[in-house]
Parts: C-alpha cells; sequence; structure tokens
C-alpha cells in the first residue's frame, strides 16, 4: 500500500502494532535468541524501535501537539542503539511489547489528533533541521519494515524447528 493521505500514513503506522502483538506467542527463549549470527534478538529489536518511538513521541510530537518548540537532535545512531540493545536486557518480553504499544499508540493518537495543516507543516528541531509529522511517519516505514522482514524471517525458521 502506497500511504497518500494523513490518515493511510497513520493506519500504516498503527498496524505495525497488531504485528508485534501477534509475536507474544513465541516463547521468551525466542525472544532472547539472536535473529541471524551475530544480529540483535528480537527483543532487541523491538527495543531498538520502542526507543526511537519514545525519543520522536516525547522530543517531537508533544512538542508539536502542545505548541513548543522541538527538542529532538541528531543522535549518535550507534550509542543510542548500543543503548537499546543493553535496555532490552533490562525488560521482559511482556514490558518490551506494553512499551511499543504504549509509544506507537501514543505517536498515532497525537498525530491523529493534529489538522492537516499541523501534521504537515515543517518545524525546526532541536538542531534547526527541518521536521514534519508526515515525513517523519514516512521515513520510519521503511525502518519498520526492514526489521519487519528480518522478524518474519526468524519467525519461520523458528517455527520450522518447532
Amino acid at each position: 500500500m502506497v500511504a497518500k493521505t494523513n490518515k493511510q500514513l497513520i493506519l500504516e503506522f498503527e498496524s505495525f502494532i497488531s504485528y508485534i502483538q501477534s509475536l507474544d506467542s513465541l516463547e521468551d527463549a525466542d525472544w532472547e535468541a539472536p535473529l541471524e549470527a551475530g544480529k540483535w534478538s528480537l527483543k532487541d529489536v523491538l527495543c531498538h524501535i520502542m526507543l526511537w518511538d519514545k525519543y520522536f513521541y516525547e522530543e517531537a510530537f508533544v512538542k508539536v501537539k502542545e505548541g513548543q518548540p522541538l527538542t529532538a537532535v541528531h543522535q549518535d545512531f550507534n550509542e543510542f542503539n548500543t543503548n537499546a540493545v543493553l535496555y532490552a536486557r533490562t525488560v521482559t518480553k511482556q514490558e518490551a511489547i506494553g512499551q511499543f504499544v504504549l509509544y506507537r499508540s501514543r505517536i498515532i493518537e497525537d498525530a491523529a489528533s493534529l489538522s492537516d495543516e499541523a501534521f504537515e507543516q515543517i518545524y525546526p528541531d532541536g538542531d534547526g533541521n527541518k521536521f514534519s509529522i508526515r515525513e517523519h511517519l514516512r521515513d520510519f516505514f521503511p525502518h519498520d519494515k526492514h526489521h519487519k522482514q528480518q522478524i518474519e524471517k526468524y519467525v519461520l525458521s523458528v517455527t520450522a524447528i518447532q
């Protein structure tokens, strides 16, 4: 589906929630094992996605909704992702899923509550770069899709063994 309207973008972004929730039936051990040799685990990937959602929710979406300046700034991706993997070690599968659903839902609710004008408006982020809700959602589809493909491949390998 090529998302064109703001509503379609929101629905597509939301669709990842039910997909992640469907993975709850996997064994905890399957959530802890690397997706491939030398790769992150399913829980690592989910915490990585959730923490990016949390970051952009708190530093951009809330700010847009409240009419405040955005505080989102460029992050060192390697450091951010390393911290996400470390964080994943501190939560259970259910906590990781719950936190993902929480922040993804908050983004969706805030985005859906905006007028089309606010949804598409360009805001300066904390670094002075351009940020819009619309482009943020569009930019994260390939990211979600990349991880979904990794997860789907892994799930097929796990369920083939069982």
